[in-house]
C-alpha cells in the first residue's frame, strides 16, 4: 500500500486497481518454489480480468522472483520494486548501509547481486525482520504500535558488527512505509532513510506517459480493491483503504481459495 499512497500523491486522478494476496501474507516468509508459480498465475488472471495499462509488482519479494517471467508472458509494461541498495550506494558517506527486510528477502542471492552491481564498495548490513511486516499492517490499519516492538527490530540491525557505522537504511519491504515515522523517531538521528515507494511511483508515471490506454480503460472507473482471503476485521480494513480512495473490497477469483 506504500506505493499506492505515493501514486495518490503524484497522480491523484489515476485509477488504481489493487490486488492483495492476503491468503499468503507475507510473501517474504514463503519458499520461492511455492511463490513463483502462484504469483505468475495470479497476476496473469488479474490482468485478464482487470485489463490494466500497466502492472505494478508492489512487493520486493514478488519482483525479485517473478518479474522476468511476468515480463515475458504479459504484453503490458510491468514495473517492479527492489530493495534500494543502488540508491543507498549513491548517498552513503560512511559506505556502511543497512537494509530492513523480511527474512526471506534478506537471504536471497538477488540482494547480494544488487550490492555487487551498485554498491560494491559498501558494507551491507541486513536485518530480516519477520515481525515488521505485521507491525506495518497494524500501523496501516491505525493501531498504535508499541515503541518497544519497533525498537527491538532496530536494535537487531544496529547492534550487528559495524552497525554503529550505518548512515543509510533502506526499506526492503513496501509495507514498511507505514512504520517510517516510528523508525525516524526511535532510531539515532542523522540517518538517511530510503523508502523506494515514491521512486517507484515516479517510474510508473514515466511508463504511463508512453502507454496508449486500452479501449477498455478509456472511461474513468472506480478503483477496485481485491483480496485473496477475507480480512480478520473488514470494517477496520475498509476504513483504512478508504483513505487511499478505495470503497470496500472483494475476493478475487478462484485462486483466493488455493493458498
Amino acid at each position: 500500500m506504500g506505493v499506492v499512497q505515493a501514486l495518490r500523491d503524484i497522480l491523484p486522478a489515476l485509477t488504481i486497481d489493487y490486488l492483495a494476496d492476503t491468503a499468503l501474507f507475507p510473501y517474504g516468509e514463503q519458499p520461492d518454489d511455492r511463490l513463483t508459480g502462484r504469483i505468475v498465475s495470479l497476476l496473469e488472471a488479474a490482468c485478464r480480468d482487470v485489463q490494466p495499462d500497466v502492472l505494478v509488482i508492489a512487493c520486493n519479494t514478488a519482483s525479485t522472483i517473478a518479474l522476468p517471467a511476468l515480463r515475458e508472458r504479459l504484453s503490458i509494461p510491468v514495473v517492479g520494486c527492489v530493495p534500494p541498495i543502488r540508491w543507498a550506494g549513491r548517498v552513503s558517506t560512511t559506505r556502511t548501509v543497512g537494509l530492513l527486510s523480511t527474512s526471506a528477502t534478506a537471504r536471497r542471492p538477488y540482494v547480494l547481486e544488487l550490492q555487487r552491481q551498485f554498491a560494491a564498495d559498501c558494507r551491507l548490513i541486513t536485518h530480516g525482520a519477520r515481525g515488521l511486516a505485521d507491525l506495518a499492517e497494524r500501523a496501516f490499519l491505525g493501531d498504535d504500535i508499541p515503541d518497544a516492538d519497533v525498537e527491538h527490530e532496530l536494535t537487531c540491525l544496529f547492534e550487528q558488527p559495524h552497525g554503529e557505522d550505518i548512515d543509510t537504511v533502506g526499506l526492503g519491504c513496501t509495507h514498511y512505509t507505514f512504520l517510517m515515522p516510528a523508525f525516524q523517531r526511535l532510531a539515532r538521528p542523522n540517518l538517511n532513510w530510503l523508502d523506494p515507494a515514491p521512486a517507484v511511483a515516479r517510474q510508473i508515471r514515466t511508463v504511463l506517459e508512453t502507454v496508449v490506454p486500452s479501449a477498455t480503460n478509456t472511461a474513468a472507473e472506480l478503483p477496485r480493491f481485491f483480496m485473496t482471503s477475507a480480512p480478520f476485521n473488514a470494517l477496520r480494513l475498509e476504513a483504512a483503504v478508504s483513505r487511499l480512495g478505495f470503497s470496500g473490497w472483494s475476493l478475487f477469483g478462484p485462486l483466493a481459495l488455493t493458498a
